[in-house]
């Protein structure tokens, strides 16, 4: 199959990476073969599945630059049937490097193609900006997940992404699709959470996600210890409810 995924929201702390490591994760648990690929400078996906951020050395910062192919990049992780391209904080500098290359929106999108055929999934943990960074994996992708917080500003910037989702099936990717909008961090005691699911829903209909992601501690403590919540506590509520994303996932591309 082969399908890429972005995880792309310009607003930081809405649960992007938690998504990226524990989709990829949850999906490789459910026997597919998945490409976690870091495209955020900060490498938190890469350091949230137990590889150390100091000693990688090639990333998606070289197959952006064509100075090496993904198969070169690629590192196994702590999750099963998943591998990593791992980021280093020299990905800062890709943004500037691109400006003057022609085709700058397509290096992701061709380097991808020497193995997109071998995983059932890829999915990029994209950067919390609009910059050249995510434009490259919403040109590479086939669709977007973008995750949501159940929160007072949930809403601001939505119609700013959905916008640049727009521009980018015009110009550059044509095929590009939203997978689904997901809720995150819902705290089913606050009024507030759930005027939010209400708001979002009336608004985006079938664009939703069913699975709701549930605030949880294990969330939260799974990243330190450099696992995804399905190695670190299957049986949390964190877990559950990116088993069910992953199940709704598979269920909508096997149609």
């Amino acid at each position: 199959m082969g399908k890429i995924i972005a995880i792309a929201n310009q607003k930081g702390g809405v649960g992007k990476t938690t998504t990226s490591v524990n989709l990829a994760a949850s999906l490789g648990v459910l026997e597919k073969k998945v490409l976690l690929i870091d495209a955020d400078p900060q490498a938190n996906a890469t350091s949230g599945l137990g590889i150390d951020v100091e000693s990688v050395e090639i990333g998606t910062y070289q197959i952006l630059e064509h100075s090496h192919t993904p198969k070169e990049t690629i590192l196994p992780c702590t999750a099963p049937n998943v591998d990593v391209i791992p980021a280093h904080i020299d990905l800062v500098a890709i943004e500037i490097e691109l400006v003057d290359k022609e085709n700058r929106e397509y290096m992701l999108k061709k380097a991808l193609e020497s193995v997109k055929e071998e995983y059932d999934f890829i999915i990029i943990d994209c950067a919390p900006s609009l910059g050249l960074l995510t434009l490259n994996a919403l040109t590479a992708a086939d669709s977007v997940v973008i995750p949501i917080q159940c929160e007072y500003f949930a809403l601001e910037g939505l119609g700013k992404l959905l916008n640049t989702i727009k521009s980018i099936q015009k110009i550059h990717n044509p095929e590009l699709d939203i997978e689904g909008l997901l809720l995150t961090m819902y705290d089913s005691r606050l009024r507030l959470s759930n005027q939010v699911v209400e708001e979002v829903q009336k608004h985006f209909n079938d664009m939703v996600f069913e699975t709701v992601i549930q605030r949880n501690v294990k969330l939260s403590e799974a990243p330190s210890f450099g696992e995804s919540i399905i190695n670190y506590d299957a049986t949390s509520k964190g877990a559950v409810n990116y088993i069910h994303l992953a199940q709704e996932i598979i269920k909508k591309n096997s149609n």
